[in-house]
């Protein structure tokens, strides 16, 4: 049974405003239990000796199959994905000193994420930041509305998503063996994003070492979580039982990152969001201000809610954050630039790094 809050209707609408199934093999006709061997005296079939084991079929593996530079740190990266059905791409941004092996920071896009590029790359100044940072630094590209999470069914419009598979199990050891990486790694997202960071650390401690989510939402077991993700879902017309099934299904629980927050201690956490009303970057020479502030803000007042959530869980908890509560702000881009450097002391820590 879920956990039950308050505030589902007014999530469900905020997020409104922002905007498969694989065929069974044929049944064969059942042959005989047990086939009757012939017997060799009576000459009616030949004796052929004795039968070869065949050898097992190895378990396809993921492999780099192209890397295709965009500039001298900047690098498209092609990885054939088992778990996938599919070519997967990645953006991989590499440090100015290569020197020395290094860790690796994984940069989950929002819900609106775009099939050849990362948000964090267009629109969060990422490049710019990571200019002088001894870190390899993954973005992903693709996968609208996936939550970066194994789904449980292909969906008739989102294919096939097994991210988690994908990002957790095929994608690093590749990237650190192509890219001098060191094993140590953060993720950080914003948004949807922000959400499966956590969703990811959670069901794999031992991969990460710091999380950073901006502006999400974390307990898809409650029903206000739940209400936002399927509409999450939902806008890009996604069928959100294809995800983690009925509302009953015990795969929302098992996601609930509030629920499941003890897996987060000892990692460095940071989290941030803004209290939706209008804050510095909606100004009235920006034109994404009208956008920003009657779908964003009301976005942002919803993850408000869902991150101070977590926030106390932590608490109860006693795991050490680090959260960024800003007394207003809506649910964009140049807010979550902002994060992207504030952050950084936090995720460094994190990693190792001085």
């Amino acid at each position: 049974m879920r956990f039950r809050v308050g505030l589902a209707t007014v999530v469900s609408g905020a997020f409104a405003l922002s905007g498969a199934f694989l065929p069974g093999a044929a049944t064969a006709a059942p042959g005989p239990l047990h086939a009757t061997p012939a017997r060799p005296d009576t000459g009616s079939a030949e004796d052929p000796g004795p039968v070869e084991k065949a050898e097992p079929i190895p378990a396809p593996h993921a492999a780099i199959i192209g890397v295709e530079p965009v500039n001298e740190r900047l690098m498209r990266v092609f990885v054939d994905s088992p778990a996938m059905h599919r070519t997967v791409q990645v953006l991989v941004l590499l440090p100015a000193d290569r020197s020395a092996p290094r860790p690796t920071v994984y940069m989950l896009d929002g819900r609106s994420t775009q099939p050849d590029s990362n948000n964090w790359l267009d629109r969060g100044n990422a490049a710019q930041f990571y200019a002088d940072k001894p870190v390899n630094v993954v973005f992903t590209v693709g996968g609208p509305a996936s939550f970066y999470t194994d789904w449980q069914r292909p969906d008739p419009v989102l294919g096939v998503n097994k991210w988690e598979t994908f990002l957790t199990d095929e994608l690093p050891p590749l990237l650190d063996a192509e890219f001098s990486g060191n094993g140590r790694n953060a993720v950080m997202g914003t948004s949807m994003g922000a959400e499966a960071a956590m969703m990811l650390a959670i069901r794999r401690p031992d991969l990460y070492s710091a999380v950073g989510a901006h502006s999400g939402c974390f307990s898809t077991g409650t029903d206000l979580g739940q209400a936002q993700a399927r509409v999450v879902v939902s806008t890009y017309k996604g069928d959100p039982e294809n995800m983690f099934g009925a509302p009953e299904d015990p795969a929302w629980l098992a996601h609930d990152v509030t629920l499941h927050a003890a897996a987060l201690r000892g990692k460095a956490l940071y989290l941030s969001v803004g209290s939706g009303r209008p804050g510095i970057h909606d100004t009235l020479d920006n034109p994404e201000t009208p956008t920003s502030v009657v779908m964003g803000g009301p976005l942002e007042a919803a993850t408000d809610f869902c991150t101070r959530r977590l926030a106390q869980r932590l608490d109860t908890l006693r795991i050490d954050y680090t959260a960024h509560f800003r007394p207003d702000g809506t649910h964009s881009w140049p807010y979550w630039a902002d994060e992207l450097v504030t952050s950084w002391p936090t995720i460094a820590g994190g990693l190792g790094i001085d």
